[in-house]
């Protein structure tokens, strides 16, 4: 082998000396050096680092592979990702690698590929694969590594190298040839050593890739740079190899061994192959590797080596004997038809590529195998060898297609095969066959055998007594048909010959329907090949002449008759109809040479019309007339009698193929009758006539329908003939003798004679129809009107008797003949210049009918029949009354809307079939009533006619019921369209419908159903256009459309948001003089059941307001009037919240308006008139109103009262209550504001202005004159609204409740200032608590002031009170004075003090004492003004001014000091006592007070004067200590205490200084004991000061004056007094001696009991004065009432 190979290559025979030196000679050997290619880079010591250069900025694959060496030099990260990514990178780039860089790739990579330990088999996979990618650029330095590993001396080479070795042959094969010898001889001396499975199986793939890349280059030697190799040298260096293989490792029992040795195998035998001397052992050891498939788990590999075997023999040319073709065959075929054997999708192609390599190179004896296996009794072998047969066939096209007729004859043998799945593999064949070139006829018998197996199918599946499994296979091998003709390619050579015209005859039967699509388009595509070939094609072949004759090709009348009918449903079988015209349009010559250029017109005519009309759409009645006419239009073209009566046998013929009742049937018959009015030949046409009315089962609904088409077809050219034979026919029948009652009673049971009466009344109305213009007028009352007449009041008679039907069909008939009739005149033109005499006649036929229908169910058309006939009978003449023709459309509604929903006969379980009927036959009906609406709106083209008939239909418009809504908006849209279309022709400039239509429709945009919305939504479209034609700019119609789409989206927000929308756009164009027809419209929609329905009607209700208000100024009243009557019964939230929403908007645009229409109210208001006011106050424009009503206000007030008539008393009574109303409706504004800042920016206006009315109704009375009797009644019950000022107290409660802190109005209702103000007599003081509170939340302003300061001049005395009370109260407030809100007031108040009115005296005085904490630097300024007022005060007779002015007094006194007071002094001290016994204990409080303040403020000068003064006064002051009045004893006690520093008496005065703690009785007790050790004189004059007062005081202090007494005789004793005069000093003993001994109840009887006997002594007493005294205490106390019940005891 060696010799062989340094004889072959020269440096083969280099290599076994290197071999054998050691490794130092080997790298300096010039075989590895020559050309630079041998040499292996050297690395450097440092590990190539120094020799790196400095990397560039855009670092270079050489920068990245260094990077990467440094890397796992460093064993830095996971090497093997290291390794990839540098695998990554050489990939990426062909440049070439410095030395340096390379060695050290290739170290690295070497070093872990062979490392046995430390490195995981991920990382030497990786290392390995690094090799393989340096190799790409590197390859010599790469194979040099691995050979120098390879040859390691005594020792098995690592797997990884053999591993990479073999990579490296399956990369890079021809370049790895020059080491071929090498190899495989290192490989070979090594075999011996190779002891473990793995080392065994990477040894077998360097012999399997090393294998193949031998047949690599011996295929594509010339692509070698080497010089060229023989066969024998390869094949000598594998032959030992394959020899130890074979000898040694075919035993090998693992699973991965064995797919190694496989492959090795396969290769080697596939090489050995190039050398006929090894052909022997190859096929000796194919048995073997055929075996495999029973030995290995993985098949898959035997097949590939398999085809490799194959491919080798191929590319060899070698052929295969018949017994190894046989072997390969049969285990090829098995493995494909093994079911138990589950091979994936590639392994299946790979087998089949393993039949189609021996059919390469074996074909005769490939294919006679594959027929031998087709009668096989293996379905599955059947299936196999059928599919086999299809993959040949593409290989014998790409061949020239000469083994075609073989193959063709193979399959031929199992056509009639029952399996289905053979089936199906035939039909893939056949597909597959005719994609190819088809020379010969002799495919034939596989196209009829598509069409047989198609027709099978169809039957099977027409049969329906299949499984689900076995429909869906007929169904799969119906599709697999229609895909083999759908894909047959005409223009592959042959295919004309083989088809044409054999395809036309599976045009005409019925069982070939469903292939008709892909059919028509082949016979379409040979008919267009033909005419444009010519007789290019030259003679035919003797057995196209032959099948062609053997051919059942059909007539052209049969022809035209089968295609007529598939194309009357054009869209059914996947658009046959379509491809029976297009086969028409191509085969015209086929039919008749004379219809060709019609056709060429016609047919794309035709065509066109279904262009873009799917099923649905289609108005078969429409496109059925198109095809009779273009029927028509053919046969006047053909002109030929004969040919005529021949379609016309020809349809006759075809109708037994179609099922009765089935579309095209019914199509032939109208064919037919479109045939006979063609055809000249009028016996001929008599004959088929007869016999149609003659052969007719009448009981048959099909054929009585058939007659009548024929019948009245005919009549369209022979209409006399028709009509006369009908009644011949009916006559005939009424003549018939009857054989007996029961014989009658009989068919009339049966249906035949009604069946037959049906029949003769619809071929009337049919003739009628189709009968000529001309001729129909003369005959159509007097015999079409009266034979139908005749026939069905025949039909209603049993034995002579006239009975009331319950045959629906016949009443349907009746209807539909009357409907056709009155059809035909009106086409005729006898709508307008015949009258039809028994037109009422027939309407109250109809209308009974109609009313006869049950309510609760739609069993039957006969509504929708009847409406349509009345619809159609009301267009002639003569016309009915407006009257009566509201009648008819009444009675009409009432028998349809009633009728229940389509969707309760599903919810009540109807089976769904029934349930889309009944839908079905709802939806017609109301069809049919708006085609009646709309020829009724035809009697009476005016907009009142329209008006009464929306009125008619507004009662079901407000059902509560959706579906009666429903069609009620249905009935309208078609109305309003209809008067839209007409619109022009009624010749009126306006319509006054328009907004009264909008309020009531708007509503329903958002109804329940879908439907509704959409009609809703088309009928404001209709009144939009309408509004439009009267407008000279038109309207938006444009617009609505789209809005009207989107009402029917199921989200309730999308819908709201299309009615805003549609109410922005429709509500700007309805007219202000409709305006208040539209609100009241809509009110009346918010009412609706549907809280979406009345939701829309406000939102467009407000947004009408919204758009149009502006307009409105003269409207306001009425609208708010309108609203405010519907506002009672509208209680729910959303409603009240719409009907505010809409004043208020109303309001921004005249708020003027709205408020004195609101202000027009009586009082009390109520609820309504409450909200109306509130909703105006929730406004942005609170602050405008509130001003607005303030005017009125202020106006109102001002006003004068008139004269004295009974209707001035009348205008001053209202006048008197609109303050009041203003008033309230203040409140109720203010009342909704959530936050105080607009009501406190107006608090300066509102303050004067609700003041103001306090005080104008402060006394009064409700002036109950102007108010209704429910209104007194409510008034009265209602304290809030019968007080006219605490209504406006109410109204200023809620102003600051709004504006102020809660704690103000606490403090306010804690301080009782509500009520003071309230009461006239204490109103001054509740306006002074009022100020002082307003004064601390400072609201009080400038602005305030000054409108206040000007009432102080009022005429009225309450504004003048309560200016001054007001301004008393502001002098207390420094703040006030700081603002300068002070400067008049001063000044006003001294005027004031002269106020003929007391309690404005009285309030001036309070405000002088005020002005020393307010103002008191003006004080002193007007000290002697202030103080001449406040003396003159004293003197008034008014003891609440009195009282007022000492306390001013007092304050002022204390502010100015007795200095500043002047001269004054004195007789203000004297003027003080004079009030310490008087009878009001204000006046004693106050003068105590004054006293005081004196005492204190007494200066050095006045000191003296004093003292002497409080010499005659302190025996009051002692006395007053035990004052009756709480608040004088302690004012008095005050001021004894500030008096006592100017006593004379010593020890009073150092009592009183030491009992600061003690009460006023106890000092008095303490002065008096004190008093006892004084001088006789001093206690003397406290007991003159006590008679006195005992008798001339009033009751309160005489009791005073006994205590006072009581208490001297305890401490001083009476013997120091005459006789006389211990009198009274006994009674106040004993009465001080019982109020000694009280300790409780017992005690105060005591008391009382002792005061008592005290009093009556004294009543005897000897001065007559204290006697009337005593008499006068003992009355007016009560003692002695109480003591004589209490002397019993």
């Amino acid at each position: 082998m060696l010799v062989n190979c340094q004889r072959s290559h020269p440096v083969r025979g280099r290599v076994k000396g290197l071999l054998q030196r050691p490794p130092e000679a080997i790298a300096s050997s010039s075989l590895f050096t020559c050309g630079g290619c041998w040499s292996r880079p050297r690395v450097a010591e440092d590990g190539g680092r120094a020799a790196e250069s400095v990397p560039a900025a855009v670092p270079t694959s050489a920068d990245l592979v260094t990077s990467l060496c440094n890397r796992l030099q460093d064993e830095e990260g996971d090497r093997a990702e290291t390794y990839r990514e540098l695998e990554r990178v050489l990939q990426a780039e062909d440049g070439r690698l410095q030395s340096a860089v390379l060695g050290r790739a290739i170290a690295a990579a070497s070093r872990d590929m062979r490392a046995a330990q430390g490195v995981t088999e991920d990382v030497r996979t990786a290392a390995s694969d690094v090799l393989v990618a340096l190799a790409r650029s590197h390859f010599d330095s790469v194979m040099y590594e691995l050979q120098c590993h390879l040859r390691a001396l005594g020792e098995i080479s690592e797997d990884f190298v053999f591993v990479t070795l073999g990579k490296l042959a399956s990369s890079y094969a021809l370049r790895c040839v020059p080491f071929v010898g090498m190899t495989l001889f290192a490989v070979l001396t090594m075999l011996s050593q190779v002891g473990s499975s793995r080392t065994l199986r990477a040894v077998c793939g360097v012999l399997e890739q090393w294998s193949k890349a031998v047949n690599t280059y011996l295929r594509d030697w010339e692509k070698c740079p080497f010089p060229r190799m023989g066969q024998a040298q390869f094949c000598s260096n594998v032959h030992p190899l394959f020899c130890h293989v074979v000898g040694s490792w075919l035993g090998c029992e693992e699973e991965e061994v064995k797919q190694a040795v496989l492959g090795a195998m396969a290769a080697m035998m596939g090489l050995l192959l190039h050398e006929e001397e090894h052909w022997e052992q190859v096929w000796a050891q194919l048995p073997w590797l055929l075996g495999q498939y029973q030995q290995v788990q993985d098949t898959f590999r035997v097949t590939k080596g398999l085809s490799y075997f194959l491919e080798t023999l191929g590319e060899a040319k070698i052929l295969i004997p018949k017994d190894k073709l046989q072997a390969i065959g049969t285990a090829v075929h098995s493995q494909l038809s093994d079911e138990s054997k589950q091979h994936s999708g590639d392994h299946r192609s790979e087998l089949t590529y393993c039949v189609l390599l021996l059919a390469r190179v074996c074909a005769e004896d490939t294919v006679a195998f594959l027929h031998s296996q087709l009668g096989s009794g293996s379905e599955a072998a059947r299936v196999v060898s059928l599919e086999l047969l299809r993959a040949l066939v593409r290989s014998a096209a790409a061949e020239g297609g000469q083994r075609l007729p073989l193959l063709v004859q193979a399959v031929r043998s199992v056509l009639r095969d029952p399996s289905r799945k053979v089936a199906r593999a035939v039909l893939r064949f056949t597909k597959e066959l005719l994609s190819c070139s088809v020379q010969s006829c002799s495919a034939w018998d596989l196209v009829a055998h598509v069409f047989a197996t198609f027709s099978q199918a169809s039957g099977r599946l027409a049969q329906g007594n299949l499984s689900r499994a076995e429909a869906q296979e007929a169904t799969d091998l119906q599709a697999l048909c229609l895909d083999i003709l759908g894909s047959v390619d005409v223009s592959v050579r042959g295919m004309t010959k083989l088809l044409w015209p054999r395809l036309l005859q599976y045009v005409v039967p019925a069982q070939y329907t469903g292939t008709l699509v892909p059919l028509s388009q082949c016979l379409r595509e040979l008919a267009e090949r033909r005419e444009r070939a010519g007789d290019e094609e030259g003679e035919e072949e003797a057995d196209v002449v032959a099948s062609r004759e053997r051919a059942k090709l059909p007539t052209p009348q049969a022809l035209l008759a089968r295609l007529l009918v598939l194309a009357a449903a054009p869209h059914a079988g996947g658009g046959c109809g379509v491809a029976a015209l297009r086969l028409l349009q191509a085969l015209p010559g086929a039919i008749h040479g004379t219809v060709g250029m019609v056709w060429a017109v016609k047919i794309p005519f035709l065509l066109q019309y279904l262009e873009g009309k799917s099923e649905s759409c289609l108005d078969s009645a429409e496109w059925e007339r198109l095809l009779l006419k273009f029927l028509r239009s053919s046969l006047e073209t053909i002109e030929s009698q004969a040919w005529t009566m021949g379609l016309s046998f020809e349809l006759s013929q075809q109708k037994g193929s179609y099922p009765r009742l089935s579309r095209e049937q019914a199509f032939l018959y109208k064919a037919i009758g479109v045939s006979l009015a063609v055809c000249p030949h009028v016996p001929y046409v008599r004959v088929e006539v007869k016999k149609y009315l003659l052969r007719t089962n009448y009981l048959e609904a099909s054929e009585r329908e058939g007659m009548i088409c024929v019948v009245g077809g005919s009549a369209e050219s022979h209409f006399h003939l028709a009509l006369d034979l009908v009644q011949e026919f009916g006559s005939s029948m009424e003549e018939r003798p009857v054989s007996g009652v029961f014989k009658r009673l009989k068919e009339y049971h049966q249906g035949k004679r009604a069946g037959t009466h049906m029949a003769l009344m619809l071929a009337y109305s049919r003739i009628a129809l189709c009968a000529p213009r001309e001729q129909l007028l003369a005959r159509v009352e007097s015999d079409i009107v009266r034979g139908i007449l005749q026939h069905y009041r025949a039909s209603c008679q049993v034995l002579g008797f006239t009975i009331s039907t319950k045959d629906v069909q016949l009443k349907l008939t009746l209807v539909q003949s009357v409907a056709e009739v009155s059809r035909a005149m009106q086409g005729a033109g006898g709508s307008h210049c015949v009258e039809l005499s028994s037109k009422r006649e027939l309407l109250g036929i109809l209308l009974g009918l109609v009313k006869e229908e049950p309510r609760d169910c739609l069993a039957s058309p006969l509504r929708r029949e009847a409406f349509l006939a009345l619809g159609h009978l009301s267009k002639l003449k003569p016309s009915l009354s407006r009257e009566e023709n509201r009648d008819l459309l009444d009675q009409c509604l009432q028998s349809a809307m009633p009728l229940p929903a389509p969707e309760q006969a599903e919810e009540e379980g109807a089976a769904a079939a029934d349930a889309l009927r009944v839908q079905c036959l709802h939806a017609q009906t109301m069809g049919a009533l708006g085609e009646l609406v709309t020829a009724l709106l035809e009697e009476d083209l005016t907009s009142g006619w329209c008006a009464e008939m929306l009125h008619v239909l507004e009662y079901w418009l407000t059902s509560a019921k959706e579906w009666e809504r429903e069609r009620a908006l249905q009935a309208c849209a078609q109305l309003l369209g209809a008067y839209e279309e007409r619109f022009e022709r009624t010749g009126e400039k306006s319509f006054e419908l328009f907004g009264s239509m909008v309020g009531l429709l708007a509503p329903f945009v958002c109804d329940s159903p879908a439907a509704s919305r959409q009609r809703a939504g088309a009928c404001l479209g209709h009144l939009l256009c309408i509004r439009g034609k009267t407008l000279d700019s038109g309207a938006e119609e444009d617009e609505v459309q789209p809005l009207c789409q989107r009402l029917s989206a199921p989200d309730a927000e999308a819908q709201l948001q299309a009615s805003s929308r549609l109410a922005k756009i429709i509500c700007k164009y309805i007219p202000e003089a409709q305006a208040t027809d539209f609100i009241s419209a809509a009110l009346d929609g918010m009412l609706s059941v549907r809280s979406a329905c009345a939701q829309a009607a406000g939102e467009w209700l407000v947004t009408f307001l919204e758009k149009c208000g502006g307009q409105l100024s003269t409207k306001v009243p009425e609208i708010l009037s309108i609203i405010y009557i519907r506002m009672p019964t509208m209680q729910q939230d959303t409603l009240r919240r719409v009907l505010l929403e809409a004043v208020s908007v109303l309001a921004l645009y005249h708020p003027g308006a709205v408020i004195d229409s609101l202000l027009q109210k009586q009082l009390p208001m109520d609820s309504g008139t409450v909200e109306l006011w509130r909703v105006l106050g929730r406004k942005f424009f609170v602050q405008q109103l509130l001003r607005a009503l303030m005017e009125k206000l202020e106006r109102s007030g001002n006003d004068q009262p008139r004269s004295s008539s009974a209707e001035a008393e009348a205008d001053d009574g209202q006048a008197a209550l609109e303050p009041l109303k203003i008033t309230r409706a203040i409140g109720e504004v203010v009342s909704t504001q959530q936050t105080p800042e607009a009501v406190q920016r107006l608090l300066p206006e509102l303050l004067p202005v609700l003041l103001k009315q306090i005080s104008a109704t402060l006394g009064k009375e409700m002036p109950f004159s102007q108010v209704s009797t429910r209104g007194k009644l409510f008034l009265k019950g209602h304290t809030s609204d019968d007080n006219p000022c605490r209504l406006s107290l109410e109204t200023l409660e809620v102003v600051l409740r709004t504006s102020l802190e809660e704690k103000w109005l606490r403090l306010l209702r804690k301080q009782g200032a509500w009520a003071a103000l309230e009461d006239p007599r204490a109103h001054h003081d509740g306006v002074c608590l009022l100020t002082g509170v307003l004064l601390r939340a400072g609201t009080v302003s400038l602005p305030v002031v000054l409108v206040l300061t000007q009432w102080l001049e009022a005429p009225s005395s309450n504004l003048r009170v309560m200016a001054a009370a007001f301004f008393a109260e502001l002098m207390k407030d420094p703040a006030a004075q700081a603002r300068r809100c002070l400067q008049p007031v001063l000044g006003a108040l001294v005027e004031k003090a002269r106020d003929p009115s007391s309690t404005v005296r009285q309030m001036a005085a309070r405000g002088l004492g005020n002005a020393v904490s307010g103002a008191p630097e003006k004080l002193r300024k007007r000290k002697g003004a202030v103080l001449a007022a406040l003396r003159r005060g004293l003197e008034d007779a008014s003891a609440e001014v009195v009282a007022e002015s000492l306390l001013a007094l007092a304050k002022v006194v204390d502010e100015l000091r007795g200095k500043a007071v002047g001269s004054a002094f004195k007789d203000i001290a004297r003027a003080t006592r004079a009030f310490f016994d008087a009878e009001q204990a204000s006046l004693r409080s106050a003068a105590f007070t004054l006293y005081g303040v004196l005492a204190a403020a007494a200066t050095r000068r006045w000191r003296p004067f004093f003292a002497r003064e409080l010499g005659s006064t302190w025996a009051s002051l002692v006395l007053h200590l035990r004052d009756p009045d709480a608040g004088a004893a302690t004012a008095c006690q005050g001021a004894l205490r500030l008096c006592a520093p100017l006593l004379e008496l010593r020890r009073v005065r150092q009592g009183i200084a030491v009992g600061t703690r003690l009460s006023a009785a106890e000092l008095q007790d303490a002065v008096c004991s004190l008093l006892a050790q004084e001088s006789r004189e001093h206690q003397q004059r406290l007991y003159v000061a006590a008679r006195r007062c005992f008798l001339e005081g009033c009751v309160e202090l005489q009791a005073a004056a006994l205590d006072v007494a009581g208490v001297l005789v305890e401490h001083a004793g009476t013997e120091w007094l005459p006789g006389p005069e211990a009198t009274l000093l006994a009674a106040g003993r004993r009465r001080a001696g019982g109020r000694g001994a009280a300790g409780g109840p017992a005690g105060s009887r005591g008391a009382d009991a002792g005061a008592v006997a005290a009093l009556r002594a004294l009543r005897g007493d000897g001065d007559a004065r204290v006697q009337q005294a005593a008499a006068r205490l003992l009355r007016d106390s009560g003692l002695e009432g109480a003591a004589g019940a209490a002397e019993p005891q």
